[in-house]
């Protein structure tokens, strides 16, 4: 995605949501690829995880079984909800941010996803969600937007 073509997608957000819009806003459709979801492996430890999403949840637990279950799943949204069950480790809640942080490093080592996330500047990049996560993005304009905060200090590290 080019520099004219994110921003040539973001006026267009702008001018049918206009203030509520001020950047990239939900990482669906064109933006689809900032989502963990988004089907672009890495190499986490020493396997190759499908996706951030994979990975972030099989670092939730040290159990071996449930990390290669989570790893091996069909789909990140099946290993979501496998995350969701495992015994997470003690330490997560302190150490669940760099993580996702190391995560997205990984990922945007891919040159077409990082030339794509350099194009995004200056926007701010927003994870609005339906689904109700103010942690990681913005649900019913309330959230924190982690995961858009550690996108965009990357990014701002590569521009």
């Amino acid at each position: 995605m080019t520099k004219e073509e994110v921003k040539a997608k973001v006026e267009r957000y702008e001018s049918m949501f206009g203030d509520i819009c001020p950047g990239v806003f939900g990482f669906f459709g064109d933006f689809r690829w900032l989502s963990n979801f988004h089907l672009s492996p890495i190499t986490f430890g020493t396997k190759i995880y499908p996706s951030v999403e994979h990975a972030y949840q099989a670092a939730k637990s040290t159990d071996k079984n449930e990390r290669e279950k989570i790893r091996t799943a069909a789909s990140p949204d099946i290993a979501r909800k496998l995350g969701r069950k495992v015994e997470m480790r003690d330490d997560w809640e302190e150490m669940k941010l760099s993580v996702m942080e190391a995560l997205l490093r990984l990922k945007f080592k891919d040159p077409d996803l990082r030339a794509n996330l350099i194009n995004t500047h200056p926007y701010e990049l927003i994870e609005d969600n339906w689904w109700g996560d103010k942690f990681w993005g913005i649900y019913h304009d309330e959230g924190e937007n982690n995961l858009g905060k550690l996108l965009m200090k990357i990014r701002n590290e590569l521009v």
